[in-house]
Order: structure tokens, then C-alpha cells, then sequence
């Protein structure tokens, strides 16, 4: 390995860099989005269950921000329980935004590095390629050999090193992407179910035959 790093020339070096970055907020990104710490199963049936019984108070409100990220914006919610309908819903939207930028945190690095992994291996391309008509010798003795096969060391492994740093980002940054949109759907469902349960069921448009 550290041979192909040699070969490859000092561009390499920031294609590392990036690499390292983008296995850290893999890594982070899957610890983090599990659905089950952020949106765990039957936690809301619990709650209505306590509602029902107890009703809202300080220390129920306490521990449901404190159980998981689904449980700061129904939190939100409770704390404006005897508030209208819409105030509810405003302080949930807000609470939702909070959980939400946070549960998006490090996607648009991880975004970037897909994108310009292949732009730095273009760059170690260009460098290699620039090595290559260096090799020629001026005097019209033919070509340097050593610094031939160096440039085109230096032109191949960056570009293929590159590619292999942005498709596996790419693809984590697509799924990370695609599955924080699903768990802010499932909590936004979930918190609708609250206000309806607290305010009562909402009312749908009439029917053809009811009018």
C-alpha cells in the first residue's frame, strides 16, 4: 500500500484525506439514523396510554424529551396541550425542523466529497499527465524512462483511487439521504396522531352522498 502511495505522487495525499472523512460519516451516519433510538416502536401507543390515564404533566413531559428525538417534538407538542389546535402544530413544526437539521447533520459533507473526490482525481491526473511530457527530453535524446512510468503512476492511481472514494460515498450519501426523509415522515405521522388524539379526530370533506 504505502508503495502505491508512492507512486501515485503527493496529490494522493488529499484523496486520503478525503477517504478518512468519508469512512468517519459513514460510520457516524449509521450509528446515528437508527430508526429504532429515533423513532422507537410503540413509543406514541405508550404515550396516548399515559395521556388517557394521567393526563399532561411536568415530569411526563420531562422524560418524553428526554426518551429520543421523536419524543423532543411530541414534547413540543405537550407543552402546548391546552393551546388551540394550530399552536400545537406550530410548536411540533419547529420542534420537527430542530430534530430534523440534526438528523441531517454531516449528509452535505458527505455530499461534497462525492462530488469533488472525482474532480481531486482529475486533478492527480493532470499532474501525472503534466509529468509525462516532462519525461521528454528536450535535447531530443528520447524520454526519461523512471519519470515516464511515474507520470503515468501518478495520472492512473489518482483517478482510480478517486472513484473508489466517491462511489461508495455517492451511494451512503443517497441512502442516508432517502432514509432521514422516511424517518421525518414516520415523525410527522406520528405527531399528527398526537394532536388528533388530544384535539380530536379531524374532520374530512363531505361526501357526495352527505351532501
Amino acid at each position: 500500500m504505502l508503495e502505491i502511495i508512492r507512486a501515485a505522487g503527493w496529490p494522493i495525499y488529499f484523496l486520503l484525506l478525503a477517504s478518512v472523512i468519508s469512512l468517519a460519516l459513514i460510520i457516524e451516519r449509521a450509528i446515528s439514523l437508527r430508526r429504532s433510538v429515533i423513532v422507537p416502536p410503540g413509543f406514541l401507543e405508550k404515550l396516548i396510554g399515559e395521556l388517557r390515564q394521567g393526563g399532561v404533566s411536568d415530569d411526563l413531559v420531562k422524560r418524553v424529551h428526554a426518551h429520543s428525538p421523536l419524543g423532543r417534538v411530541l414534547a413540543a407538542g405537550l407543552r402546548n396541550v391546552r393551546s388551540t389546535r394550530e399552536v400545537m402544530k406550530e410548536s411540533i413544526e419547529e420542534a420537527g425542523r430542530a430534530v430534523a437539521h440534526d438528523l441531517e447533520r454531516f449528509l452535505t459533507t458527505l455530499g461534497t466529497i462525492a462530488t469533488v473526490s472525482p474532480l481531486m482525481g482529475l486533478f492527480g491526473t493532470v499532474i501525472g499527465m503534466i509529468e509525462l511530457f516532462g519525461a521528454q527530453n528536450p535535447t531530443g535524446g528520447g524520454t526519461d524512462p523512471q519519470q515516464l512510468a511515474h507520470g503515468i503512476s501518478v495520472a492512473l492511481y489518482n483517478t482510480g483511487f478517486a472513484l473508489m472514494i466517491a462511489i461508495p460515498s455517492l451511494i451512503a450519501y443517497r441512502h442516508y439521504r432517502a432514509q432521514v426523509d422516511s424517518i421525518i415522515l414516520d415523525m410527522e405521522q406520528q405527531a399528527i396522531r398526537l394532536v388528533d388524539v388530544i384535539h380530536g379526530e379531524r374532520r374530512t370533506a363531505p361526501s357526495k352522498q352527505e351532501r
